[in-house]
């Protein structure tokens, strides 16, 4: 696709705003017909699939945000000029083509569209045959905005793709892509990379860990706990274990505590053979899959650990590498815990729930990235571009 500048993306990005605030009554109305048609026994799947007046002043709030940023593409990363007289400069570079691939969620359709059209990637939208009705009047709107200041609707384009299609068009895609991104649960994740024939960057999975150090203030522990695991379950950074260390001072009273708080905000609880001998009505771990599992539910993990070093190895070994925290009073052992623990976010006295692009000062996202080539955390406007060097001579040859 042409390199467009700025102002003319932008214009494209004021369009979309107006567009969206008009058709906010018909956008609703489209969702209604998917929320119907859905099984409302997968919650949290429900809740990422509502449009709301909320949602659609998000989305609008999205894309506002992300006009008032910086162009990211053409900024320069370096630039020298060598002994040889060969001067060499590297500059911020579109990727080309992103596909994503997502469950439910319409936002994302304005989201994801946003951020890889102002740093001028064309992208591909793959989302779930659940919000069919809601992606197609978004796509709509995008193409409205696109067609009224001149360009081509093939910027942002909504795949209509079965599953067998989908398999088929990642080992031999149409057009070439440059960057695929799955966002959604470890099955969708799994189908893509089993399939894609080009980079693929991981995003979405959580199973989040909280460490209770017997440095904490536990007032805060519960105040984190409740947050990181009630304020929205379907989110990928909400909480999904809570180790507490057994050295914390009125151990088996305060456990005791924590169980009575989390049953009166409706969450249940699986433990450990150690803290179901204070909980003894509690379900204790049935395996240990149950420790490598997302939950996206109102069910937490209660285990004991003894000690930091047996929370950072249990971390690192069960985690999605997501997003982990420590509650603790003493700085160093906090330190300690954000240089060891391999996640994309570590927290000191802090829910979970900030890992958002919003929450974290990127803005708007793609995605959480988990992996760590070429970005970890936030996708936003800024992570959406690669490199290309430029190198001027005058007749330079290599001896």
């Amino acid at each position: 696709m042409e390199l467009l500048h700025t102002d003319k993306k932008n214009d494209v990005l004021n369009a979309m705003i107006k567009i969206i605030d008009r058709e906010r009554d018909n956008i609703i109305k489209a969702n209604k017909q998917d929320l119907d048609a859905f099984d409302k026994d997968d919650q949290a799947l429900y809740d990422r699939l509502v449009v709301n007046n909320a949602k659609v002043d998000g989305m609008i709030q999205a894309i506002t945000e992300v006009r008032e940023q910086d162009d990211p593409v053409g900024a320069t990363i370096s630039d020298m000029t060598l002994d040889t007289g060969l001067q060499i400069t590297n500059k911020t570079a579109p990727f080309g083509t992103i596909m994503i691939i997502y469950e439910s969620r319409p936002d994302v359709t304005i989201e994801a569209a946003v951020l890889a059209f102002k740093a001028n990637n064309k992208i591909l939208l793959k989302g779930g045959k659940e919000a069919i009705n809601s992606n197609l009047i978004l796509e709509k709107c995008w193409h409205e905005a696109l067609e009224e200041n001149g360009l081509s609707k093939d910027w942002i384009k909504l795949l209509h793709l079965k599953r067998e299609e989908t398999q088929e068009f990642l080992r031999n895609p149409t057009e070439k892509i440059d960057l695929i991104v799955p966002r959604g649960g470890e099955r969708l994740i799994k189908f893509v990379k089993d399939h894609a024939t080009c980079a693929v960057l991981i995003s979405g999975r959580g199973n989040n860990f909280l460490y209770v150090s017997k440095g904490a203030d536990w007032e805060k522990a519960v105040k984190v706990i409740i947050n990181a695991k009630t304020d929205k379950i379907s989110g990928c950074n909400a909480l999904d274990k809570v180790l507490i260390d057994k050295n914390i001072s009125n151990y088996e009273a305060k456990v005791t505590a924590l169980q009575k708080i989390l049953e009166h905000v409706g969450v249940s609880l699986v433990v450990d053979k150690k803290i179901g001998q204070i909980l003894t009505k509690e379900t204790q771990i049935p395996n240990e899959d149950t420790w490598y599992e997302e939950f996206l539910a109102m069910k937490l993990l209660v285990a004991e650990v003894d000690g930091l070093d047996e929370a950072i190895e249990t971390i690192n070994k069960y985690s999605g590498g997501h997003s982990s925290t420590i509650i603790t009073e003493n700085k160093n052992e906090a330190a300690s815990f954000m240089q060891e623990i391999d996640s994309a976010a570590v927290y000191h006295n802090a829910s979970t729930r900030f890992t958002d692009g919003g929450q974290m000062g990127v803005g708007a996202e793609l995605a959480i990235s988990t992996d760590k080539l070429h970005h970890r955390g936030p996708l936003g406007l800024k992570q959406l571009v690669t490199n290309k060097y430029y190198v001027f001579g005058d007749g330079h040859v290599r001896v």
